[in-house]
């Protein structure tokens, strides 16, 4: 119970405090992470040109880096934000978008890890398990891997690079330290909607612009979007579809209270 309490509280200090999160991100999710954003209670800030991101993210909160559609340069401005984030002790949260699937992706998720040391990595099970070291399979930018071993993954890259490791998928993974947690919330559709990961990266963003414990800030964005996934699954009516779905998840996310939270939250200790 006092992880959920903590899940909680966190919602409550976003909306309140309205963390700055600098994102450079995926062209194809860009809008629906900054109105996710809004509707946590954080302000995004999409800035990914490299003449402006070592002074923006010097104001921020939290930096997410997605590398859904990197290109070389946006690459530069990665890392410059990163370094410059690093030395502010600004969170840095890494969304590896489909490393694996090619040669620069794997060489640059790699270089990121190196040289920006991100605080938090949120990814499927394909993209942790390469991450880790470990045998996987992926389409494109989609893991075909079941979440067998979900905790044992997630340990093995926390440990490695002793940062906070999130795995989505029906069951979400997070560990950090000596501690992992699961949680248990979310709903199929959520896979069948673009965005929903680089979504819950956003989320973590956002909650960990607000907490000195990042194993928190991890377990709180993501149990938001899965219980986000509920809520717009039981509004749907009969002949609703996935754009109503997307569009309730947005409903869900600004209509969250920590009440909603400690209600039907299910993380547990493992």
């Amino acid at each position: 119970m006092e992880m959920l309490e903590q899940a909680a509280g966190v919602l409550t200090a976003v909306r309140k405090k309205k963390p700055l999160v600098h994102h450079i991100t995926n062209y194809v999710t860009v809008n629906d992470c900054a109105n996710i954003a809004l509707a946590l209670g954080a302000s995004p800030v999409m800035a990914d040109d490299i003449g402006e991101v070592e002074e923006m993210v010097s104001l921020a909160a939290a930096l997410v880096i997605n590398m859904g559609t990197m290109n070389t340069r946006t690459i530069k401005s990665m890392l410059a934000a990163g370094k410059r984030a690093k030395e502010r002790n600004v969170p840095i949260v890494f969304d590896p978008v489909g490393v694996g699937a090619t040669t620069m992706r794997t060489l640059t998720a790699a270089k990121i890890i190196n040289e920006v040391k991100p605080d938090v990595i949120r990814g499927n099970m394909a993209e942790i398990k390469l991450l880790a070291g470990l045998k996987t399979a992926i389409r494109g930018v989609d893991s075909v891997d079941g979440d067998e071993d979900g905790k044992a993954v997630a340990i093995t890259l926390a440990n490695k690079l002793r940062c906070v490791v999130a795995i989505t998928g029906k069951r979400d993974v997070i560990a950090g330290g000596e501690k992992v947690y699961v949680i248990d919330n979310g709903h199929s559709l959520l896979a069948s909607v673009t965005g929903t990961g680089c979504m819950a990266t956003t989320l973590v963003g956002g909650c960990c612009g607000v907490v000195s414990d990042l194993l928190v800030g991890a377990v709180a964005g993501i149990m938001i979007m899965g219980l986000a996934g509920e809520i717009a699954n039981k509004s749907l009516e009969a002949d609703d579809g996935l754009g109503m779905f997307r569009v309730r998840l947005f409903d869900a996310v600004s209509k969250m209270t920590s009440e909603i939270v400690l209600q039907g939250g299910r993380v547990s200790e493992g």
